[in-house]
């Protein structure tokens, strides 16, 4: 069910003239004034819920209000259980790392990759490195080759401005 506003108009609050009924099993009722809707609703110890407030006529529906709003809090919450959030995780190297710097780095990004971050390995380079992205592109692969078996280069490495940048994300399990 799409409701489109996050507030419902219930029971008295409705002050519109006619309204389209559904009942509380989803039987169409058909086309009847809000009093009459409301009557009904009241004789079946339910609320009067307005669903559809831009239709012509507006769509209500007969229900136990706070038992719907009871399960719409229950599924959102479950909702948030079950979504995960992925942090960019960054790894900074230098042009001139050595090879036991290197292996330092790629144990920290094995670690982000493993527990399902993102890796963002970035070179910055300074004065008269500009003149050598070359390099960096080597550095760049040499690193991703160390990643091989727990990622996958999402972006591979690109000049930006001063800086090269790659991206990694964690392998998924088939």
């Amino acid at each position: 069910m799409n409701i489109a506003t996050k507030e419902l108009q219930l029971n008295d609050d409705i002050r519109d003239r006619e309204v389209r009924v559904v009942a509380d099993n989803g039987e169409q009722m058909g086309i009847m004034s809000t009093a009459d809707a409301l009557k009904i609703a009241m004789q079946k110890n339910l609320d009067l819920v307005k669903i559809a407030p831009h239709a012509k006529p507006p769509v209500c529906k007969i229900m136990d209000y706070g038992k719907y709003r009871f399960e719409q809090q229950k599924r959102e919450k479950e909702a948030r259980k079950n979504q995960r959030v992925i942090e960019v995780k960054e790894v900074q190297l230098s042009l001139n790392i050595d090879t036991h710097d290197l292996e330092t780095k790629v144990n920290h990004a094995r670690k982000f990759l493993s527990a399902g971050n993102k890796v963002k390995v970035s070179i910055r380079f300074r004065g008269r490195e500009m003149a050598h992205p070359e390099r960096g592109i080597e550095i760049m692969e040499k690193f991703a080759s160390y990643l091989t078996e727990v990622g996958v280069v999402e972006k591979p490495a690109k000049m930006e401005s001063r800086t090269m940048l790659m991206f990694l994300a964690a392998k998924t399990a088939k």
